[in-house]
């Protein structure tokens, strides 16, 4: 009797897992289209923004500092970045962002 109560209960969890494998990859898919893809898809558009970077753009530092870009060095990779009338900082390229209040950072439909 034992034996035959073993047998059912084996076969019951074999269901439970498989059950259990397909909530986990339904979460994980959940997870990739809500936070994971979306991280992907801006990080993208930052560095195209930093790979297309042109004199006289609107940007942030990496420090929160506004300013207009007045020069870049490809030889070096940094940007002159100028904050205030004749106040330059030489910042790293990657450290540059897309200022979200001009017009040319937002995006065009």
């Amino acid at each position: 009797m034992t034996t035959v109560f073993l047998a059912a209960q084996a076969a019951g969890q074999g269901a439970g897992n498989m059950s259990f494998l397909i909530m986990m990859v339904a979460i994980f898919a959940i997870m990739w289209f809500t936070m994971i893809r979306p991280q992907q898809k801006k990080q993208k558009e930052i560095r195209n923004f930093q790979n297309n970077l042109a004199e006289g753009a609107q940007v942030i530092t990496g420090g929160g500092i506004h300013g207009v870009v007045r020069r870049i060095d490809l030889a070096s990779n940094t940007v002159e970045v100028e904050v205030a009338k004749g106040v330059t900082l030489r910042v790293d390229r990657g450290y540059v962002f897309p200022d979200a209040s001009s017009s040319a950072a937002q995006p065009q439909k």
